[in-house]
C-alpha cells in the first residue's frame, strides 16, 4: 500500500506540525508534500523527512508570506500537485492540502484540524473583525469565495477524522461530510522528554502563537495587575503588540527554545495558563505530561483532555475559568493559588501517558488498514 501524506505548510512549530511528524513515525515511508518548507522555523525532525514541496516554494517559504499568499497562488501551487500514484493520501491540516489532485481510486483520509478558518470562522482574525466599510466588504467578498472553494474540494475526502467533539461538530457543519467522522485525540510526541519536578518555581508558563485568537494579550493583561512572573513561549504577529503591553511587568517571554528547554520549563512552572478557545490545545497536555496543572478557558477541545478541579473531584488536571474576561482569569488563578497543594503531578502525568504517540499510531495504521479493505 503506497501512501503519501500531506501538511498544509512546513513553516513553523505547532500542534498540526506535531501530528504531521507523528504520522510521518506511523508511515516512515511516506513522503510528505506541503505548501511550503522552512526547514529553520519547524520541528528539526522533519530534516530526516521526505518533503516534496509546490512551486509556492520558490516564491516564498516564511510563514507570514506565505499566508499572504495563499490566495489565489497558494490554492493553485497545491493544485499543481497531481499525486496518482498514491492508493492512500492522509491530509494533516485545516486548508490547503485538500487541493491536490489524486486518482478517482485513491483513498482520501483528512485528520481536520477545524474547517479552514479564515472561511468558516474569519472574526476569530482581528484583520476581520475589525475591519469596516470598503476593507469590510472586500474582506466578505473574499470569505465568500474561499468558502465555496474549501467546501468543493473538501468534498474529495473519503473520511475525516477529528481531533475531539469540539472540532467534529464544526466539519459536520461545515463540509456535510457523506461519511461518520471518527475521533482520534491527537498524542503528547515523546512523553520521555517530560519529567515531573518535586519543587516547580514560582512562574507560570503560556506556550502559545502569538496572534489575536490565542487571547494572550488577555493572560498579558491579568499577569501585569496581579504582579506574576509569567513567561510566555511563542511566535507571531502580535509579537510586538503584546511584549509592548508586558514592558516593566514580571512577564518574559522566550522563543526558539530547544526541546530540552521547553520541557524543563513545563516542569518546573507552577501552572500552565491556557486563555483560548482552542480546538484542541496539545499544550495543555504538554503540561500534564511534566505534571503540572492547567489553568484554561472552558471551552473547546480542553474538553476532552482535562479533568476540572471542584470540590468534590478527588483528581484533578486543570482549574477552568468560564469567560475570556479579566475577572474570570483572575478568579481562576486566585482559586488556584489556594487549592495547588491538591493537585496530584504523578496523577497528572499518568493522565497526560493515555494520550500515548504509540496508541495514536495504532489508531491511525488500524483506520487506513480497515477503511482501505472495504
Amino acid at each position: 500500500m503506497k501512501i503519501a501524506i500531506i501538511h498544509d505548510h512546513l513553516t513553523c512549530r505547532a500542534g498540526g506540525e506535531q501530528v504531521a511528524l507523528t504520522f510521518h513515525r506511523a508511515f516512515p515511508e511516506a513522503p510528505i508534500y506541503t505548501m511550503a518548507y522552512n526547514a529553520d522555523a519547524t520541528f528539526p525532525e522533519f530534516k530526516a523527512c521526505d518533503i516534496r514541496t509546490s512551486w509556492l516554494q520558490r516564491i516564498s517559504k516564511q510563514e507570514s508570506t506565505v499566508k499572504k499568499l495563499f490566495f489565489p497562488l497558494g490554492i493553485l501551487a497545491m493544485r499543481s500537485l497531481y499525486l496518482d500514484e498514491y492508493d492512500v493520501v492522509l491530509i494533516s491540516g485545516t486548508h490547503c492540502g485538500k487541493y491536490v489532485r489524486v486518482s478517482p481510486k485513491t483513498l482520501v483520509v483528512s485528520y481536520c484540524y477545524t474547517p479552514f478558518r479564515l472561511a468558516w470562522n474569519p472574526s476569530s482574525y482581528s484583520e476581520y473583525a475589525n475591519a469596516s466599510g470598503a476593507k469590510k466588504f472586500v474582506f466578505e467578498k473574499v470569505v465568500n469565495i474561499l468558502r465555496k472553494i474549501d467546501w468543493k474540494y473538501a468534498q474529495r475526502t473519503d473520511f475525516f477524522l477529528a481531533m475531539t467533539q469540539e472540532t467534529k461538530a464544526r466539519i459536520m457543519e461545515a463540509y456535510k461530510p457523506k461519511n461518520e467522522i471518527t475521533i482520534i485525540n491527537p498524542p503528547v510526541n515523546n512523553l520521555s522528554n517530560y519529567t515531573v519536578s518535586t519543587k516547580p518555581k514560582a512562574y507560570y508558563l503560556l506556550v502559545s502563537r502569538l496572534e489575536y485568537y490565542k487571547k494572550v494579550d488577555l493572560a498579558i493583561s491579568v499577569f501585569n495587575k496581579l504582579d506574576t512572573p509569567l513567561v510566555v513561549v511563542g511566535k507571531g504577529s502580535k509579537e510586538v503588540e503584546l511584549k509592548a503591553m508586558a514592558e516593566k511587568s514580571k512577564i518574559e517571554f522566550r522563543q526558539n527554545l530547544s526541546n530540552q528547554e521547553l520541557a524543563d520549563l513545563y516542569s518546573n512552572c507552577k501552572a500552565f495558563v491556557f486563555p483560548q478557545y482552542e480546538d484542541y490545545g496539545l499544550t495543555a497536555l504538554e503540561a500534564n505530561a511534566a505534571g503540572r496543572p492547567v489553568i484554561g478557558f472552558n471551552k473547546g477541545g480542553i474538553l476532552d483532555t482535562q479533568i476540572p478541579y471542584t470540590d468534590k473531584t478527588q483528581h484533578a488536571t486543570a482549574m477552568l475559568f468560564n469567560e475570556q474576561t479579566e475577572d474570570s482569569l483572575t478568579n481562576a488563578i486566585k482559586e488556584f493559588e489556594k487549592v495547588q497543594e491538591e493537585f496530584d503531578s504523578s496523577f497528572i502525568r499518568t493522565h497526560a501517558e493515555s494520550f500515548s504517540e504509540e496508541q495514536f499510531i495504532k489508531r491511525i495504521r488500524d483506520f487506513i488498514d480497515i477503511k482501505k479493505a472495504l
